[in-house]
């Protein structure tokens, strides 16, 4: 199978080039278009493909001021051209890659992390002060409802949606008027494993340092009950959130992906106050036997185990995005830490790992290439539409 892969940009390996070295590992012979390409910074699967990229990758400070482009990227992707000798198009996309071109009579494939978040759902999560009042202000709605038209005007380039979560699936629905496969991203349960070890007295946060992460929920509560939290990772929030952090409060920065399964292992708990998507680092922490303490919507509700009385749990949820909240969830995790089981965490990651990742997405790819799956017809945005079956159990 010739196959074109398409992703949105090549920075870093986040959840979504983890998803994406999947498929280079398995189809090493597909050729990969992106926008922009930060050589090394991806793993080695990815960067031995053929990598070919837009007019974006020759703009002086493209790679560190990429998001900016966000208004000459559905120029940059409509400019990447596919050669019609593939016989399948794959996109992996939270962005602009699903707006690609293809061949004509071929199709295309998106696993859709999401709709653009900060084009429809979560404008006031990405960008403070989300209302319409001043010159900034107005210029940046007017970009992103342009580019929400676009998004939505494009999506029938796609035949075959994909995606990572049921709660996706509801906002591919919602934006698009399609329905989707739901395919669970992969989790390495091979190297995030247990560890014969105890507990220590602090609490984790595994992420990229950005507004609508919410981190600084975490580390507010923290600071106020007093209590140890390590926080991992690194982005353009780390300045701000590093004047927030008390004297138990620690920003390590990145780390490897070795000191990173330590801190699972040794953690009392990870704290998780985003909503995301699908959230792969909820389940990294469950795989090494940490229980999580999330934010209760978004695609952690299909991942985590809440503790009912009658059976342990791997988790627990808050119901709003606020200090109080975590405050409250803290106060009930350490009086419930025996509602919490190492085992049922493991075995709950289990259920997402790589291969079965590879086994349901590769699968339902050569069954689309085969013509054996037609494509779905659209019908009217907004109109909540069934989400078409999994081809696994559910996790839940």
């Amino acid at each position: 199978m010739r196959m074109a892969l398409v992703h949105d940009w090549l920075t870093g390996m986040r959840g979504g080039e983890k998803c994406l070295e999947v498929l280079c590992r398995r189809y090493p012979d597909a050729r990969l278009w992106t926008l922009l390409h930060v050589r090394g910074s991806t793993s080695p699967a990815i960067e031995r493909m053929e990598i070919r990229t837009s007019f974006l990758q020759r703009l002086p400070g493209a790679a560190r001021y990429y998001r900016t482009l966000l208004p000459l990227m559905p120029a940059a992707v409509r400019g990447l051209r596919i050669p019609s000798d593939v016989d399948l198009v794959v996109s992996l996309s939270h962005a602009v890659a699903k707006g690609v071109v293809p061949p004509p009579g071929v199709p295309h494939v998106c696993y859709c992390f999401t709709p653009m978040r900060y084009a429809w759902h979560r404008r006031g999560d990405y960008f403070a002060g989300g209302g319409r009042r001043g010159p900034l202000s107005w210029a940046r709605h007017a970009v992103l409802d342009s580019v929400r038209r676009w998004d939505q005007a494009t999506s029938h380039r796609v035949t075959h949606f994909v995606a990572i979560s049921r709660t996706v699936a509801q906002r591919i629905a919602e934006c698009y008027g399609r329905t989707s496969r739901v395919i669970y991203p992969p989790v390495d349960t091979d190297f995030y494993t247990l560890a014969n070890r105890p507990r220590e007295d602090f609490y984790l946060c595994v992420s990229a340092l950005v507004a609508y992460k919410r981190l600084d929920l975490a580390i507010d509560a923290c600071n106020r009950l007093g209590r140890r939290l390590i926080v991992i990772g690194d982005g353009p929030e780390r300045s701000r959130l590093a004047h927030r952090c008390g004297p138990t409060v620690h920003l390590l920065g990145w780390q490897s992906n070795e000191a990173i399964r330590d801190q699972y292992r040794r953690a009392k708990a990870l704290i998780f106050p985003g909503n995301e998507d699908f959230g792969i680092v909820p389940l990294e922490a469950q795989a090494c036997g940490a229980p999580v303490i999330a934010f209760g919507e978004g695609g952690v509700t299909e991942t985590i185990l809440a503790s009912d009385g009658s059976q342990a749990g791997t988790g627990l949820f808050f119901a709003s995005q606020d200090e109080a909240a975590i405050v409250e969830a803290i106060h009930r995790f350490e009086a419930e830490r025996g509602g919490f089981s190492p085992i049922a965490a493991r075995r709950q990651a289990e259920r997402f790992a790589v291969e079965r990742f590879e086994r349901e997405l590769t699968g339902y790819l050569e069954e689309v290439c085969g013509g054996n799956r037609q494509p779905v017809s659209p019908s009217e945005p907004g109109r909540r539409i069934p989400v078409e079956p999994t081809s696994h159990p559910e996790p839940r």
